[in-house]
């Protein structure tokens, strides 16, 4: 793990809003793709959405869909998590990834094909 920076995160009420930000030095930075993944104690990394870096084109969970929105500034090398509309269940430690895990939405919800990852940012939502 290492080389990606996250900001934002902490504590919203069910229904609210959070950003999360995930940027990376321009010298170690090639990726194709920049993915958000989040954990719970005792389960598995999960998915939760990527962004094709090139094209900008997303791809998201089912359980995200409509509610989150990923985005990338190239210039900046940073990608950007909004979530709305929060629920209980969004409560994990969230994670940013980049690296060239390919282009297919298969493949980028896949967290063993990311190279970099960031240090991990908590999120509690509240009922």
């Amino acid at each position: 793990q290492g080389q990606l920076v996250q900001s934002g995160g902490g504590l919203a009420q069910a229904g609210g809003s959070l950003r999360l930000s995930c940027s990376a030095p321009a010298r170690t930075f090639k990726t194709s793709a920049m993915g958000w993944f989040r954990q719970t104690p005792g389960k598995e990394r999960e998915f939760v959405a990527a962004i094709r870096w090139p094209t900008g084109t997303a791809v998201y969970a089912d359980s995200v869909q409509g509610r989150f929105t990923v985005s990338r500034d190239v210039t900046e090398n940073t990608g950007r998590l909004e979530m709305n509309t929060v629920k209980s269940e969004d409560t994990a430690i969230y994670y940013c990834a980049a690296g060239e895990p390919g282009i297919g939405s298969i493949q980028l919800r896949d967290p063993r094909l990311y190279r970099f990852w960031g240090q991990g940012t908590q999120v509690t939502v509240s009922s």
